[in-house]
């Protein structure tokens, strides 16, 4: 079987409602495109009906294919199996709950053709989404790029494409903590932007609430920075030479003015704020001692269950599920 030009990875989690609408503008993109093309959805342990209707669509579409998890591993662990298996010489990540518009991808295969290795969409603007989230997704965009030592694009997610030579380079980035787009950054080769307004979702509700959003942020930052730890380094000097000035001050009272130091209020407070960075600087060095742990158990990203007109992508290592 000739391998397809282009590859569209679609992690699914939970879309039954979305999924019909999906499919209608997923089959008027594919009528558009002038390149064979295959659509790679990845089920990621939904609890809905998603991977039936998934399974139906796929045997009444050929350029359609399904993997199916154990389990929910992961919105990024479901972006790796997609890439592992997708067999096109151009790889597409997109959302599927439309705020990723299909369209987009006509004009990242022109950008392809223009010879960019990676071309990632950026937003101009983005609907449907809490002025919250809006805040808290700039402030951890720039946060992260002031960070880490690569060139990530602010503004983007994992919306992107990416050619056949990035695509061997990040199957053999096996990371337990993934930070797909940070990734693929880091990798390198020609990238450029294309711009698109986001949409809001087309229906059902996120699956990133807020307690996923800040375990992703730290993700991200711990896969790719160590100022953290170096932070904790800058902190800890700084509360020492902070308590020995305080140490000098009441020894020179107690010895040269004959005072009696005062403020046993102003003790405990300075106790609990030490303490409290001291906790602080712990749980920064645990997140990067747990990640450690995470990696040397070396246990697969996922596990895949079942599939629907899916094979082993050819370069894909084959010590199982990784």
């Amino acid at each position: 079987m000739p391998r397809p030009a282009v590859s569209l990875v679609l992690p699914i989690y939970n879309e039954e409602p979305v999924i019909p609408e999906l499919s209608k503008r997923l089959t008027e993109l594919l009528a558009r495109l002038d390149v064979e093309t295959e659509v790679v959805f990845v089920n990621d342990g939904s609890r809905d009906r998603s991977f039936e209707m998934l399974r139906e669509l796929a045997h009444s579409i050929p350029q359609y294919r399904v993997l199916s998890f154990s389990r929910n591993f992961g919105h990024q662990a479901a972006i790796t199996a997609g890439v592992d298996y997708a067999t096109g010489e151009a790889v597409v990540v997109m959302d599927a709950d439309l705020q990723d518009p299909p369209e987009v991808v006509l004009e990242m295969i022109e950008r392809w053709k223009e010879g960019f290795d990676v071309v990632y969409a950026k937003r101009r603007s983005r609907q449907g989404e809490s002025f919250f989230k809006l805040i808290t997704a700039k402030i951890f965009y720039r946060v992260f790029a002031a960070m880490v030592p690569i060139e990530v694009p602010l503004d983007t997610g994992d919306f992107r494409l990416m050619s056949r030579r990035v695509v061997r380079e990040l199957r053999g980035l096996r990371e337990a903590h993934r930070f797909v787009r940070g990734m693929v950054s880091w990798i390198g080769f020609k990238q450029t932007a294309v711009y698109y307004d986001r949409p809001a979702r087309f229906a059902g509700e996120t699956s990133y609430p807020l307690t996923k959003m800040i375990r992703f942020a730290i993700d991200g930052i711990t896969s790719f920075s160590v100022t953290p730890l170096r932070l904790s380094t800058y902190i800890g000097f700084g509360m020492g030479l902070f308590g020995l000035a305080v140490a000098v001050w009441a020894l020179v009272s107690k010895l040269v003015f004959h005072d009696t130091v005062q403020g046993w209020t102003a003790v405990v407070v300075l106790l609990s704020i030490v303490s409290a960075v001291q906790f602080l600087m712990i749980g920064i060095v645990g997140e990067y001692v747990g990640r450690v742990y995470e990696q040397v158990k070396q246990r697969p990203i996922y596990i895949v269950a079942d599939t629907v007109n899916a094979e082993l992508g050819d370069e894909r290592n084959e010590r199982g599920n990784r």
